[in-house]
């Protein structure tokens, strides 16, 4: 093959503008606010709730989900991001039908889980929609740390540090920071730039 050919039936352009934006739209849209309630009030709120504990950051998904259901998405998004800062992140491209939603209550009952990721979505959206700042900077413990990378790990940790009242310097070798969230995801499980 010759170069600057391309090989016979091959041709660029073949799906419309329409078909571009389907193919790479969100893979699990956001729920409105009538969707989240209807969805919330399907979760059973167990006390021994498996779908926590098949959660690889321990999220209190009854009580994020029970807040909710009593219209508290602000302290539905807090009970998520005490437990991991990267919540919103998490809440589109966690792989939830294999882990919370796979061993929730109502799917090994019935076949269709509570649609816990997209719940979190919901509350998380919320939050970062009227730009809630959750956790007020504390006194300065006059020490600095260094992180390296500021990958998803990386920002969690100076998250925390931070909370502590330590100074935290990022050091990061891309332009960019955030890592597999801002090189390594799909397009359509992180649409508009989100990470």
């Amino acid at each position: 093959m010759a170069t600057g050919h391309f090989k016979e039936g091959i041709a660029g352009g073949r799906l419309s503008s329409e078909q571009y934006a389907d193919n790479f739209s969100d893979l699990h849209p956001p729920l409105d606010h009538h969707e989240a309630l209807v969805e919330s009030d399907r979760c059973y709120f167990c006390y021994d709730a498996p779908c926590m504990n098949a959660c690889p950051t321990s999220i209190d998904i009854p009580l994020f989900i029970r807040q909710i259901s009593t219209g508290n998405p602000l302290g539905s998004a807090k009970t998520i991001f005490d437990q991991n800062i990267l919540g919103g992140m998490c809440a589109r491209v966690c792989p939830t039908e294999t882990l919370c939603e796979e061993v929730c209550v109502r799917e090994v009952a019935e076949g269709k889980p509570v649609q816990i990721g997209r719940l979190q979505r919901y509350a998380t959206d919320v939050a970062m929609s009227e730009n809630k700042q959750f956790y007020p900077r504390p006194e300065p413990t006059g020490k600095t740390v260094a992180v390296v990378g500021a990958g998803p790990a990386g920002l969690a940790a100076a998250h925390r540090l931070a909370l502590h009242g330590h100074d935290v310097t990022i050091l990061e070798a891309r332009a960019k920071a955030g890592g597999l969230n801002e090189y390594g995801i799909a397009a359509y499980k992180s649409v508009d730039n989100f990470a």
